[in-house]
């Protein structure tokens, strides 16, 4: 069967070449989105006058037969068609007659292409937005069960000072805001429209580009024709955030990993979110956020592997572009998955907070507070840090903590402390003294989650 484009070529295309360079194993994907870009050209190329209502009635009439074998399962994918544009047109052109040819009036596979994608990644990015705020609703609603609770906090993975458990997993909130407020910029540049751009000059037809945009929904039309059809800054962005996406997530479920393992028992993952075993009966393994953190690796290798492809194009569209495709709807399928178990992973584990209560009773992580207390007697910053270093290797070599010191026995380093001293190193009052904004303080953390749920509740709504 010849190609719809073969009327310049002598020869049938090599068998190994046609497998090769198609594309519709993968660009099939992108099935509705074409045809929805088709209605909409197809709709313009009418109000313009380039092709008659009743061709246009026809050609919307056979694409909905299209679309409905698509959706149905019933539509056969032929390689020899390349790509879902082509195997569409064909599909089209079989179900209606020569007069589905007019369909490509006035374009590209270059802008369609681009069109399509554009088109893809605008309904994900709206969709990854959502799940996003779902994760964060899930960390709201185990921040404001846990305001008291207190754990160690970690620098180096070393206990650093007393914390809220609350404090701690709003962190989080705030890296996915970012990453939300960075998908919800990059609409901007997604949601813009090539088609009409041909294949790299335009067309001699009287389109209207603003009237394709108006009946897609694009927000704006890409003002050089060249650029349209080669601009993959879309698709690297969005890979770009994704990959900070899953860097967040990623660190989180390092913590996930760390605080369910023996040594810490600082939370239980619900069974439902863990496996077995096939040989240790007694095991439960947090195989989601261990999965979820390797796929951080994959998202990474789609953004870099585009970025390469890119990098020594000339204008305009060239068949590397063709591998724009694969990485994007990984990436997506990846942050799809990884999203919608996050939250209710989140939402159900259990937190142990009495061993965090006597994981923090067990450390000098209190030792920031006694040096404080006596700069506010009057000793300087510096001389407390010596002496407070000097009374943790003490307590180290008594095989002791700062609360089992006698006042004695703090009075033996300076005069300045008194029975106070006892009050000021408890854990949970250190954690109550970090009242600064921002801090871990309880009224801070009240203040905090108010801020994050108003943060929530204005944003823009994703229709």
């Amino acid at each position: 069967m010849s190609k719809l484009w073969g009327g310049r070529f002598t020869k049938q295309t090599n068998k190994l070449v046609e497998e090769y360079t198609a594309s519709i194993q993968f660009d099939k994907e992108l099935a509705e989105e074409d045809i929805e870009g088709s209605l909409a050209h197809v709709q313009m190329l009418s109000e313009c006058g380039v092709i008659t209502e009743g061709d246009m009635k026809e050609i919307k009439r056979g694409l909905s037969i299209v679309l409905e074998k698509i959706q149905s399962g019933q539509f056969e994918y032929d390689v020899s068609h390349e790509d879902i544009h082509m195997n569409i047109e064909k599909a089209l052109i079989d179900e209606i007659g020569p007069v589905g040819g007019k369909l490509h009036t006035g374009r590209s596979r270059n802008d369609q292409v681009a069109t399509d994608m554009h088109m893809y990644l605008v309904k994900k990015v709206k969709q990854f937005i959502k799940h996003i705020e779902l994760v964060q609703e899930a960390i709201i609603t185990q921040a404001e069960e846990h305001v008291e609770t207190v754990l160690p906090g970690y620098t180096h993975l070393q206990r650093a000072q007393p914390v809220s458990f609350a404090h701690h997993i709003l962190a989080y909130f705030w890296m996915f805001e970012r990453d939300k407020e960075r998908f919800q910029d990059s609409l901007k540049r997604a949601n813009m429209l090539p088609l009409g751009a041909g294949a790299l000059a335009g067309t001699t037809f009287p389109i209207d580009r603003q009237r394709s945009a108006e009946l897609l929904g694009f927000d704006a039309v890409y003002p050089n024709s060249m650029d349209a059809v080669s601009d993959r800054d879309f698709i690297l962005e969005f890979l770009s955030n994704a990959s900070m996406l899953m860097m967040h997530m990623s660190r989180l479920s390092e913590e996930l990993v760390i605080w369910s393992s023996q040594e810490f028992q600082f939370i239980e993952l619900d069974d439902s979110f863990c496996t077995g075993s096939s040989i240790m009966p007694q095991k439960k393994n947090p195989d989601v956020p261990e999965l979820l953190r390797a796929k951080t690796g994959r998202v990474y290798g789609n953004l870099f592997s585009l970025l390469t492809v890119l990098k020594g194009l000339p204008l305009a569209y060239n068949k590397d572009m063709q591998e724009d495709k694969e990485g994007m709807f990984d990436t997506a399928k990846t942050l799809d998955g990884a999203l919608q178990l996050l939250a209710p992973m989140i939402a159900t584990m259990t937190v142990k907070k009495e061993n965090m209560k006597q994981a923090v009773n067990e450390d000098y992580s209190n030792a920031t507070d006694i040096a404080d207390y006596l700069v506010n007697k009057g000793m300087t910053f510096r001389e407390s840090h010596e002496m407070i270093g000097k009374i943790v290797l003490h307590c180290i070599q008594q095989n002791k903590y700062l609360l089992d010191l006698s006042l004695d026995e703090y009075k033996e380093f300076t005069d300045l402390f008194s029975e106070d001293v006892f009050e000021v190193l408890k854990p949970y009052n250190v954690m109550s003294a970090r009242k600064s904004y921002g801090g871990t303080s309880p009224e801070q953390i009240v203040q905090q989650l108010g801020l994050a749920k108003k943060h929530l509740s204005v944003e823009e709504p994703i229709t």
